[in-house]
């Protein structure tokens, strides 16, 4: 029970504020998060940003980065300050043309109060001065900023963007970029999209990367340092760019045998999931102590880790199925992921098919007798499976296992129709599992809700009737490894950091 105490400040307060016309008294702060219940602060309200204008310089001997980041945005109401997230040391703020105030607040909020209140729906052009370390800075305990020998490199899920850009920091806030980097003579800047133009002067060379289509922030990286670039077109047409650090050792030839069918697999993947939605694709591989790989859109990051144990198309197809399901279409809120990562786990059960290595029904007999009833793996929910457990091996195993239930359940003429339908139907977009749920009943004609419940929903194992319903094995015993497994599993912490 809460009580409320009226004093006589209050009071004076409250008539001073009546006294105040609406138009002003409607101006408030925006919100310090985008509304997301599994991270509070990510993300900002008040404002919805369409593009992002970077234009950086990088030191890679110090890790200096400095810059001047142009953000073009609406606001959403009327605001009298607003939040961006971001960690560097800030030099100046402007809105629209007129020095702004700034300040810090919390782990990563740059607040910035402009000089004049901010109207609703008004477009507004927010440039921000800044320079730093990014090395040295750090959030909630943790880094997404990779040192390398010879550079840097930024990609990380579900946040990157702190260390080297401000922004609106959520899927939910998509925007197209122009990222343009200057490093020192004989080093490379990489980013997403198309390199548009590259310029040399006084021992500097100046890369201007563009993604003309909408892409969320975490999927936006840079990677610096000295890199072997390789350029090529798909038989489908699509630009590949592919970089790999020029010290990488032993890994060296396994990665480049992986990450060079990358038009390849596009192509491939484009048969199950519709024409390939961007620009140009392709993937990094750095010289990186991490273990994990990053759908970062058009230009995947991969651990030099992926490719210890020899070549590795499964975490290729993983990745490159991300561009349809959640680059191209991404999550509303982070409770939404299944629709990323078990799409993209299920396309590696496609290409296991594809290869003869096992088809999808038995690696999903497989999975589902791998845990027995009391296994954990069941706890985990992956329609919701909260901040804690979002990339648990359940969101990726248990979520094909959904997806394969609901293949034999509507059919594959209904199915292979909706793994095509649904990147089109959201393109360039966002969308949750209860929006795919209503898609997937449209597509095949059927009530679905029970079938999501028991699969995506319910923290138990599934009896066996409704496994046996779904084809499914009820019991370990005959159920034969399929041998693309070991590959499959190797890339269950893909996105562990």
């Amino acid at each position: 029970m809460h009580r409320r105490f009226t004093v006589p400040g209050a009071v004076a307060a409250a008539s001073l504020l009546l006294a105040i016309p609406a138009s002003a008294a409607s101006f408030s702060p925006g919100a310090p998060g985008i509304g997301d219940p599994y991270y509070p602060y990510y993300g900002n309200g008040g404002y919805d940003v369409s593009h992002y204008d970077l234009r950086l310089t990088y030191q890679p001997a110090t890790d200096e980065l400095s810059g001047t980041a142009t953000i073009s945005a609406r606001t959403t109401q009327d605001l009298s300050s607003f939040d961006l997230d971001f960690l560097l040391d800030v030099d100046e703020v402007r809105v629209n043309g007129v020095t702004a105030r700034f300040t810090t607040s919390g782990e990563h909020e740059l607040v910035v109060t402009p000089r004049q209140p901010l109207a609703e729906d008004t477009p507004v052009t927010v440039v921000v001065r800044y320079h730093g370390v990014p090395s040295t800075k750090s959030a909630y305990g943790f880094t997404t900023w990779h040192r390398t020998p010879d550079g840097a490199v930024a990609a990380d899920e579900p946040e990157s963007a702190w260390w080297w850009f401000p922004s609106n920091d959520h899927p939910g806030d998509k925007a197209t970029f122009d990222v343009s980097v200057a490093v020192p003579d004989g080093t490379q800047a990489i980013s997403n999209g198309t390199l548009v133009s590259t310029s040399s002067q006084l021992g500097w060379t100046r890369y201007n990367w563009r993604q003309n289509k909408p892409q969320a922030t975490y999927l936006t990286t840079l990677a610096l340092g000295r890199f072997d670039i390789t350029t090529g077109t798909s038989e489908g047409g699509v630009p590949v760019i592919n970089a790999y650090s020029k010290d990488l050792g032993d890994n060296d030839g396994a990665a480049r045998a992986s990450v060079e069918r990358t038009g390849e697999l596009v192509d491939w993947l484009s048969g199950y999931f519709g024409p390939y939605p961007f620009d140009s694709a392709g993937g990094y591989v750095p010289n990186t102590t991490t273990g994990y790989a990053l759908e970062t859109q058009t230009r995947v990051y991969y651990s030099p880790a992926q490719f210890a144990n020899g070549s590795n198309t499964s975490v290729v197809v993983h990745e490159l199925a991300h561009q349809w399901y959640g680059d191209s279409v991404s999550v509303k809120g982070w409770k939404d992921i299944w629709i990323n990562e078990g799409f993209a786990r299920y396309a590696q059960w496609l290409w296991s098919e594809h290869e003869g290595e096992g088809t999808t029904q038995q690696l999903a007999d497989y999975v589902y007798a791998s845990h027995p009833a009391d296994d954990p793996f069941w706890t985990v929910k992956p329609g919701d499976p909260g901040a804690d457990h979002q990339f648990d091996a359940a969101v990726y195993d248990r979520g094909a296992l959904a997806i394969q239930a609901l293949r034999n359940e509507i059919g594959d003429t209904a199915f292979f129709r909706l793994l095509k339908g649904w990147p089109q139907q959201h393109a360039y977009g966002n969308a949750s599992v209860a929006d795919f749920v209503t898609y997937a009943e449209q597509v095949s004609g059927k009530p679905l809700a029970a079938l999501f419940d028991t699969w995506l929903f319910q923290p138990v194992k599934p009896a066996a009737p409704a496994a046996r319903a779904a084809s499914f094995a009820a019991s370990p015993a005959g159920v034969e490894q399929p041998r693309s497994w070991k590959k499959i599993e190797a890339t269950n912490d893909v996105h562990g950091r």
